[in-house]
């Protein structure tokens, strides 16, 4: 083969394939990082507002591999981000410390309050608060995640009309109302299409320089 795509539950599996492996390996997901996702989403809000400039993101929920990459997305960009997530369930420590020790720091905002998290934000997103792997903390887990729904008493404090963004597949009534999924700001179905042109031009661009 050219190229590997590894969906993994472990990161520490991707690193093992990636050190054994003759050609290039892309993170298709791991429990850390969902890079192929964020290159997609990043491509979507792109298309929405033209450009990166003005752009503020906002997440909600669990600071997850979603999370996680969505962070160096934006961070790498320039792209403000506030996250809101319970103490205890902040992004990963490698993370934040790449973002401390980079020029871009003060793009980060780190917070437990959704409803400032996504003040001044005209993109909001969410993902499960139930990842692969965290099922016997479900009931734990649905309660704390509780006040960080996505809904429209929440989008109250948000900039007028944000875009409204998750991952898929969403539980609907759990991190995110229908509601607000089903309405004209989702552009859930425009980042699921991306994901499809973004990894055609992340194999075009590997193949092209192997």
């Amino acid at each position: 083969s050219d190229a590997i795509m590894a969906r993994v539950y472990g990161h520490e599996t991707l690193e093992v394939i990636s050190d054994a492996s003759e050609v290039p390996v892309i993170n298709g997901l791991s429990d850390k990082y969902h890079p192929c996702q964020i290159l997609a989403d990043l491509m979507t809000i792109k298309e929405v507002y033209g450009t990166f400039d003005n752009v503020k993101v906002a997440w909600s929920g669990d600071g997850n591999n979603v999370c996680n990459s969505l962070i160096v997305g934006c961070v790498t960009l320039g792209v403000p981000i506030a996250v809101a997530t319970p103490t205890d369930y902040r992004p990963h420590r490698d993370v934040l410390d790449w973002v401390q020790k980079g020029s871009q720091s003060s793009k980060l905002e780190l917070l437990t309050d959704p409803r400032k998290a996504i003040e001044q934000a005209n993109v909001i997103y969410t993902d499960t608060f139930v990842s692969m792997g965290q099922e016997s903390e479900s009931e734990e887990r649905l309660k704390i995640f509780k006040p960080y729904q996505i809904n429209t008493q929440l989008l109250e404090y948000a900039k007028k009309d944000p875009i409204i963004m998750h991952c898929l597949p969403a539980h609907r009534g759990t991190e995110i109302t229908s509601e607000v999924l089903d309405s004209n700001r989702s552009v859930i179905f425009k980042q699921a299409e991306n994901r499809l042109h973004i990894q055609k031009a992340i194999l075009l661009n590997i193949l092209e320089k192997t």
